[in-house]
């Protein structure tokens, strides 16, 4: 099996992608990429290919392993780590078919994988840090040893009063723990001090492998004491611990993290590792503290020390404005002419680029071969081999990267710069730069290329991320000329219609290119984006086909094309455009039906630029409820804007003698006054109202019975001027008199509002609930129930109306689950039978 498994992963022409920015150096290079060129990469001929959907933000950097036996073939996988404490292994090349789904999908923190039963990943209101939301679980790069087939990642996760940090060693073909050993708890040895504060330390430095060894980096979350900067190693075999290192030890709130915004460990082919760390104490006596300094460690024999550092003139000024060195990575650039050959280069949040000697970071001025990690009482560095002026690049959460005898920075608030090497020296001279600048937090570059040739520079503006996600925009995908970063080649928002637009953004996120496809990773998917086939018009393979259901079941209606590029769709319902997102994919799913619905027609309009079609009407077919049952006949909703008054017409003609619910939200007071009437003068009843008390809502039920038939419009109107929102629903089955049995109604502030629980006095009662946020909420329906409107659309809904039929007399409560805690109302009312 061993030696299968090495020609599995060895025995390919391509190339796989198995740590942070390609290789230990984090150059940011990938040279073995024939297949995207400039030429080639632009918005007619390369775009957004598919998604492939996930469980948490994706912050850590997908890895790609080629043609590798996995899942009972030979995949090309992308492997996907997410905040959820989750990771997959997706085909790299197709959503679609047996790829449909992910090869296969490990949770952390299940017991399978060591965790206790019912932990969960760290929620942000643990510490009231929202850098990362809402959870906290898988955040640093993972890495994969293709030869052992292993792939090693960190997670975090709590009981709800313990918290973990655990590293595992994953089987790539499966997702299992590769030992008994796997995974192990990290923290600090016997004896050791200060102690490892695993509530406050977080992992974000992307994982090294180098030397049958795994290093581990870790900082903090939002600056919050206690913590230090640790440095752990660990065997890869047996995951026993090898070393470990505190950055300032004299304080168990010394700081120093070492986070570097993601960027990976990183290392030279002499067994020396190389990180940068943040704002934190530092000092030069024994122990050393060493706050926002660049430190190079030496790993031999299994011993893991310190081997030098470097410490910039301004380090208290740096601490005491949080203006970390270690806000960015640390990258190798390769061999130079020079006395210098062995460089490094790194840059924080002044901006200010550091150029040093990798075999000795700093020497005296005056005397070459004495060391001087920090100039006292100096104004700049001259010890070191190059420093720029503070603000050469925008301020540094990023990385660069090397192609090509040029260094590439994308600072926060500027534009991406390319600056040229010349005899093992930065020339800030002939740096160039592009046209288009990003916000906070600028964006680590990542190169594709063909050797020296057809250079792309990819980057993703991931200034639309918010805290929480709840008003984040799109990450923006930007390829730009590496020869020529002046010229943009393409970016994700050109195309019309929203073809190559990616999932919200996630902070620092980098792209992974392999192969030709490009892997951007979002709040809720990993988007892939590659060449497209040779322009081709849509066409139609399968046509929608009828359906046939059963009043208040929703129906499916599909449609298999294909063009080139990959066409759109808009789904029609008797030949008018139906509105709505759901409505623009290959399948198009109804809302629950009524006898409204009956023999309405659905067709679907398939185009591309190189041309239309549209495909053959299908029949809906909407049988009758059974005898004596409830059942809905139509619904619509309205979101009015700020007003005292709204009116909202029925689709379709009432039908004599059925019945009606008008569900409204009122913003603007608790205490609002609602009237409710209808064109056809039906009388309107209350089954509830219910003033919100921590924000000025108020909401409320009311029906009519036995309603007069024919078109009809509903008027709804409240005292005081606000948002007004407003749900009307026609169902057949209802008692014509007296159909009111029992409510129930609550508030609160959760992510699972309920109205309490009530007693039905009879069978086959309508539950109809109706539940308000205060702000824009995505909901998932209570079970049993099923949501009838969500008023707005979602995702900015703040009121839904759900419902169900109670086969007996009983208990009975509305419910619902939201994204986002938000202040909630939630009440229900059951309607007998006929």
């Amino acid at each position: 099996m061993f030696s299968f498994l090495l020609t599995a992963l060895h025995c390919t022409g391509q190339s796989s992608v198995v740590t942070y920015q390609y290789d230990n150096a984090r150059t940011g290079q990938n040279t073995s990429e024939t297949i995207l060129t400039p030429s080639d990469v632009n918005v007619n001929q390369f775009g957004k290919l598919f998604a492939l959907p996930v469980d948490g933000h994706v912050y850590a950097q997908p890895l790609y392993v080629a043609n590798l036996a996995i899942a009972g073939g030979t995949h090309n996988v992308l492997f996907v780590a997410t905040e959820a404490d989750s990771v997959y292994a997706f085909d790299a090349d197709s959503n679609t078919g047996a790829n449909s789904t992910w090869l296969w999908k490990a949770s952390l923190i299940d017991t399978a994988h060591g965790a206790s039963a019912g932990e969960t990943p760290m929620s942000e209101t643990t510490l009231g840090c929202d850098n990362i939301s809402p959870v906290i679980g898988i955040t640093s790069t993972p890495v994969i040893d293709l030869g052992s087939g292993t792939m090693y990642i960190e997670a975090k996760s709590t009981d709800g009063l313990t918290f973990y940090h655990r590293l595992h060693a994953l089987d790539v073909t499966t997702g299992n723990e590769k030992s008994p050993q796997s995974p192990v708890v990290i923290k600090e040895p016997l004896n050791f001090t200060p102690t490892f504060n695993s509530l406050h330390q977080h992992n974000r430095p992307g994982l090294l492998l180098m030397s049958g060894t795994i290093f581990i980096g870790f900082a903090s979350h939002c600056d919050y004491n206690p913590y230090n900067g640790w440095l752990f190693a660990y065997d890869a075999t047996t995951l026993t611990q090898k070393g470990v290192f505190n950055t300032t030890p004299s304080s168990i709130s010394g700081r120093g993290g070492i986070w570097m915004s993601g960027a990976g460990l990183a290392a030279d082919g002499n067994g020396n590792i190389y990180v940068a760390t943040g704002n934190g104490t530092f000092s030069q006596t024994n122990p050393l503290n060493l706050g926002d300094s660049i430190l190079k460690f030496n790993f031999s024999n299994g011993t893991l020390s310190l081997a030098d550092y470097f410490t910039p003139y301004n380090q208290s000024s740096l601490n005491t404005s949080d203006t970390d060195l270690g806000s960015g990575g640390v990258s190798l650039l390769p061999d130079q002419p020079g006395t210098h050959p062995h460089l490094l280069v790194a840059a924080g949040k002044q901006g200010r680029i550091y150029l040093l000697d990798r075999d000795q970071l700093t020497s005296k001025p005056q005397a070459p071969t004495q060391t001087e990690p920090y100039c006292a009482n100096c104004g700049s560095d001259p010890q070191i081999v190059q420093e720029s002026i503070s603000g050469q690049v925008g301020g540094m959460w990023s990385m660069p990267a090397y192609w090509n005898n040029a260094v590439y920075f994308w600072g926060s608030s500027d534009v991406l710069k390319s600056i040229p090497l010349s005899n093992g020296r930065l020339d800030f001279a002939h740096l160039t730069s592009s046209i288009v600048s990003y916000r906070f937090p600028g964006a680590t570059p990542s190169i594709s290329a063909s050797g020296t040739s057809n250079g792309i520079v990819w980057s993703i503006d991931s200034s639309r991320f918010t805290p929480g996600g709840s008003t984040a925009g799109p990450a923006v995908l930007y390829a730009h000329d590496a020869a020529n970063v002046s010229r943009q080649l393409w970016n994700s928002t050109q195309a019309p219609n929203g073809r190559d637009q990616a999932g919200n953004a996630v902070k620092f996120t980098v792209p992974r290119i392999a192969n030709g496809k490009v892997y951007v990773g979002t709040t809720t998917e990993v988007d892939v984006y590659g060449l497209f086939p040779p322009p081709m018009p849509p066409t139609i393979t399968t046509q929608p086909a009828n359906q046939t259901v059963t009043a208040d079941q929703t129906a499916t209606f599909t449609v298999v094309a294909s063009g080139s590029p990959p066409p759109t769709y808009q789904w029609q319902r008797n030949g008018v455009n139906i509105s709505g997102m759901a409505a623009t994919q290959a399948s198009y799913t109804t809302p629950p039906t009524g006898t409204a619905d009956n023999n309405s027609t659905f067709q679907v309009v398939v185009s591309n630029p190189q041309g239309m079609v549209t495909s053959n009407p299908a029949t809906l077919t909407v049988l009758p409820p059974a005898t004596g049952g409830i059942a809905p006949v139509q619904h619509a909703s309205k979101d009015a804007g700020v007003t005292t008054s709204s009116s909202l017409a029925f689709v379709s003609a009432n039908t004599v003698g059925n019945w009606i619910a008008v569900v409204v939200r009122g913003g603007g007071s608790n205490t609002q006054v609602f009237k409710v009437s209808d064109s056809n003068g039906n009388t309107y009843h209350r089954a509830f109202q219910l003033g919100i008390t921590a924000n000025p809502i108020t909401f409320a039920i009311f029906y009519a019975e036995n309603i007069k038939g024919g078109a009809n419009t509903v008027t709804v109107s409240d005292t005081v001027s606000g948002p007004l929102r407003l749900a009307i629903l026609e169902y057949s089955g209802i008692a014509t008199a007296n159909s009111l049995d029992v409510t129930a109604m609550a508030q609160g502030t959760s992510i699972s509002p309920n109205s309490g629980n009530m007693t039905t006095t009879a069978s086959g009662d309508l539950l109809l609930g109706a539940i308000v946020t205060t702000n824009a909420a995505v909901f998932t329906a209570g079970s049993g129930y099923t949501i009838e409107e969500s008023v707005p659309a979602e995702p900015n809904t703040k009121l839904i109306t759900e419902d169900q039929v109670q086969p007996g007399a009983g208990a009975a409560s509305a419910s619902a689950s939201l994204a986002v805690s938000d202040n909630w109302g939630a009440a229900l009312a059951a309607f007998k039978h006929q």
